[in-house]
């Protein structure tokens, strides 16, 4: 906890030798820090964990500032400091809110300004989401080198927001501004950067389904896909053929609330299935995995890529952006995927999907391969190397 003659209280304080030190450069290499920005969500902060890890190699210290979803994430974040910053997500149109709104993003740019003037870092680098708003834009006014890392196929409003005033722009995925010439020529696609475990999974070849083997099914869907999910698959797995039923192993991720209702189903149909709110091990069950149904979010599809593994993707369909949709379609078109529309996601056609797949496992290990060649392991360094990069030429 921090003492009462810290002048940030909301600063947590590293006990890591190499990156402990207030005020201190990192581990003696005479470079100033880079400030990570990212939402609270894992679909932020891991590929920002993935880069403070990659820039830490490099003797590069790293602090995160973040909102209070991140500031719980705490001692976990490898960063020598973590900063809680005001902000808030633009929710809707009533004049009333937005001016709310407005006030607690004022009030973050000015303590993400005064952050600045405190650590003084080398770059800012933004991992998209509203709370990336106040520190990328109190950088811009400053001066500092600023790089918005997009993780979707689309971007996003508050990366669009930043786009034109940031030095960089990292994509997730080749073309995401192919039709905005004048930021396409400060973007570069880095890919999603990883967490070691996809890259320890990502390891693990592709074995296809033997014809009278066991078919292994992963379903997870995330805190707003888990319901559909639990709704519609173990529907269509009762569908199945007798003799197909009998090779599967399920794991799917349900929700608290979904827990019973779902196992008691695969208990009727005699299924062999593991039925969990949350896998700490994910990256593990997918590289096990013959198929996967999922929703599509970035970091979804970077690690089904990644990991090189055959899917059934059924995006959010009421996401602003689209950019779940969008994610799919890459791997879709590449035939690593097949896409579905949450409308078109009913038992009978995922039985059909499941049993056609079951029955060709060439077909599978065919989507397996087409996975694996959208999979960028290096994401993170690609990353670092592009940040390194800005650093040096604003030195120059």
């Amino acid at each position: 906890m921090a003492s009462q003659n810290d002048p940030a209280p909301d600063r947590l304080r590293r006990s890591d030798p190499l990156l402990a030190g207030e005020g201190k450069q990192a581990s003696g290499s005479g470079r100033a820090p880079v400030l990570l920005a990212a939402g609270g969500t894992a679909g932020h902060l891991f590929p920002a964990e993935a880069l403070a890890a990659a820039l830490s190699r490099r003797g590069i210290a790293v602090e995160l500032a973040t909102d209070a979803r991140g500031g719980r994430y705490g001692e976990k974040f490898p960063a020598r400091a973590v900063h809680v910053i005001p902000s808030e997500t633009i929710r809707s149109g009533n004049p009333i809110a937005l001016a709310r709104t407005g006030a607690v993003l004022g009030f973050g740019l000015i303590k993400a300004y005064r952050l600045l003037g405190r650590i003084r870092p080398a770059a800012v680098v933004g991992f998209g989401g509203y709370p990336t708003l106040p520190p990328l834009l109190a950088a811009s006014l400053r001066q500092i080198p600023t790089i918005i890392h997009e993780q979707n196929a689309v971007m996003g409003r508050a990366n669009k927001l930043l786009a034109p005033r940031v030095t960089a722009i990292a994509t997730s995925f080749a073309g995401v501004l192919a039709v905005e010439p004048a930021l396409a020529f400060k973007s570069t696609r880095t890919g999603n950067p990883l967490r070691p475990a996809v890259i320890a999974a990502a390891a693990s070849p592709f074995v296809q389904p033997q014809p009278d083997g066991l078919v292994r099914l992963l379903v997870f869907g995330g805190s707003q896909g888990a319901k559909i999910m639990s709704e519609v698959v173990p529907a269509a797995i009762g569908r199945l053929g007798l003799s197909l039923r009998a090779r599967l192993l399920v794991a799917q991720q349900a929700r608290e609330e979904d827990l019973a209702r779902v196992r008691e189903a695969y208990a009727r149909l005699a299924i062999a299935a593991e039925v969990a709110a949350f896998f700490p091990d994910l990256p593990e069950r997918i590289a096990a995995a013959h198929l996967v149904v999922a929703r599509a979010g970035a970091g979804t599809v970077a690690e089904l890529a990644a990991i090189g593994r055959p899917a059934i993707l059924v995006p959010l369909p009421h996401a602003i952006d689209q950019d779940q949709f969008a994610n799919a379609g890459m791997l879709e078109m590449t035939g690593a995927a097949i896409r579905l529309r949450q409308e078109a996601f009913t038992p009978e056609r995922l039985a059909a999907e499941i049993a056609a797949l079951a029955g060709a496992p060439q077909k599978l290990l065919a989507m397996a391969e087409a996975a694996r060649s959208q999979g960028a392991i290096d994401a993170a360094d690609r990353l670092a190397d592009l940040v390194m990069t800005i650093m040096e030429r604003d030195l120059a």
